[in-house]
């Protein structure tokens, strides 16, 4: 679904899984240092948009999430993940309950597969699911911000900002009154910054919660059970994961960032070396230069020299070894 934003001066399209929205506006640096100041917005309209409504939403929604919701207070922003039998993660819901309905954003393309999952667990539960995705888009605040909320708009509250979900006819006035907008890398800079894992980029088909700091901030340990919690319960008592996120400062003189899937390998070993991981994002930030999250594997020292294909990289720890 294309934005109306795209329509902007300066607007450049993004590509790949965050086609439909702008990559930038024509000033990468400027759009970072505005959501970093807390002013502007960034159109986040191409992701997924599912509702649950219903007396039973939050318990039945309780058995299905790594999240507590059973208890979850309205307005209070919480993540959650949906996990496979063997505990890799398939889903990952940034949710809000309004007090009448659960509001959640996910990844572009996954809430037809979320949905179709969702409906299958219904039973005979007072649910309805709902894909809201065609009339109500989300744009995102940074933390700071001053911009009005809509009356009847529900928010996602967090440290980072907050996600409204907007009426999608609403879009460009909220914009054009509450701009300027921000791109998606700009967004994205600011992410890998925070060392937040996103579905699709720092996961593969294997991915465990624990590999990506996940523990705690959409995984509860002391809730009941849900599919794939006996791999998360073991793996929390009784062993570390194989991989572990790290955050990456790469050499600034390169013209090319490594790109997703880019091989993370010693550099003492070269380019011909042992593959010890890859990239996930990188991206350009206007303070830190070009960085990088890379998922290595458990054992690499945590003050080990990388490169990241042919660029050298200084790793710091995200998740502990």
């Amino acid at each position: 679904m294309k934005s109306p934003l795209l329509s902007l001066p300066g607007a450049v399209p993004a590509e790949g899984r965050d086609e439909g929205v702008a990559a930038h506006y024509g000033d990468l640096f400027r759009e970072q240092r505005a959501l970093a100041d807390g002013s502007g917005l960034v159109d986040l309209s191409h992701r997924g948009v599912v509702t649950v409504t219903g007396d039973d939403r939050l318990t039945w929604l309780h058995l299905l999430l790594t999240q507590h919701v059973s208890d979850l207070a309205p307005d209070q922003a919480t993540e959650a993940l949906i996990l496979s039998a063997n505990g890799h993660i398939e889903h990952a819901l940034y949710l809000v309950d309004d007090g009448t309905t659960v509001w959640m954003h996910v990844e572009p393309g996954t809430e037809g597969a979320l949905i179709a999952y969702l409906e299958s667990m219904k039973f005979f539960y007072r649910v309805e699911v709902a894909d809201r995705t065609g009339d109500i888009a989300v744009v995102h605040l940074p933390a700071g911000s001053i911009a009005e909320v809509p009356d009847g708009v529900a928010v996602r509250e967090t440290p980072h900002g907050r996600d409204l979900f907007l009426p999608r006819a609403d879009l460009e006035a909220y914009a054009a009154a509450h701009g300027p907008a921000a791109g998606i890398l700009a967004y994205e800079a600011l992410r890998v910054e925070t060392h937040r894992p996103r579905l699709g980029f720092e996961t593969d088909h294997r991915t465990i919660p624990h590999e990506l700091g996940w523990i705690g901030t959409a995984v509860h340990l002391q809730k009941g059970c849900y599919r794939g919690q006996e791999t998360v319960a073991r793996v929390h008592n009784l062993g570390k994961p194989p991989r572990r996120l790290v955050f990456l400062h790469l050499d600034g003189s390169e013209v090319h960032l490594p790109g997703h899937g880019t091989p993370v390998r010693l550099a003492a070993d070269g380019a011909e070396g042992r593959q010890l991981g890859f990239v996930t994002t990188s991206a350009r930030h206007h303070e830190l230069g070009p960085i990088a999250l890379a998922l290595v594997k458990r054992n690499v020292a945590v003050d080990a020299e990388l490169i990241a294909g042919d660029t050298a990289a200084a790793q710091e720890t995200v998740v502990e070894p």
